[in-house]
């Protein structure tokens, strides 16, 4: 008895664990659920940096999921919009959200969103295929030793019965690692 108490014990500590381990070692690059206004930021002309784009969904997921490119250089300062596409493929509706990654870690920082579809819960019909913007500023202070980053995004089912909110899954899915 106390041998399943104390799993259980260790296992509600690894998800405070994994978040101080992902901190000191830049592994997990979140991005956070904020809107960021890039307002007043200066355009760095002298610079490019690659943004690759990368999806993936749960095995729970049933759905099929991309970005329309696969990468683009931008300037940092400069606000960009690229897209994901998402493809319903069952006969029945479902409810997702994204949780979203910057690689490295380190420049996690420096990647703003201001418009994002993973910002609140995606309901796709049965059969449905939606084309969901994201609009990101890479910042001008990202250190000048980083010239590529990856935003990758994984789409996760939403439980039926969970409240409605955009960090939910992000929790959930911190828990299950």
């Amino acid at each position: 008895m106390f041998v399943v108490i104390g799993m259980f014990g260790f296992g509600f500590a690894l998800v405070p664990l994994y978040d101080v381990f992902c901190d000191l070692t830049g592994i997990n690059g979140k991005t956070g659920d904020q809107v960021t206004l890039s307002e007043g930021m200066k355009v760095d002309e002298s610079r490019l940096v690659e943004v690759e784009f990368v999806a993936s969904v749960n095995a729970d997921m049933p759905w099929e999921f991309r970005p329309v490119q696969h990468s683009v250089k931008v300037h940092p300062g400069e606000p960009t919009r690229i897209e994901y596409v998402a493809v319903n493929r069952t006969n029945r509706a479902i409810v997702g959200q994204a949780v979203p990654s910057v690689a490295p870690g380190r420049a996690a920082e420096y990647f703003q969103k201001t418009e994002c579809f993973c910002f609140t819960e995606q309901k796709l019909e049965a059969g449905e295929e939606k084309q969901m913007p994201v609009i990101f500023v890479v910042d001008p202070n990202l250190p000048d030793d980083v010239s590529q980053l990856a935003l990758s995004y994984t789409f996760f089912v939403k439980p039926s019965g969970e409240p409605e909110t955009t960090a939910s899954l992000e929790n959930k899915t911190n828990q299950e690692i």
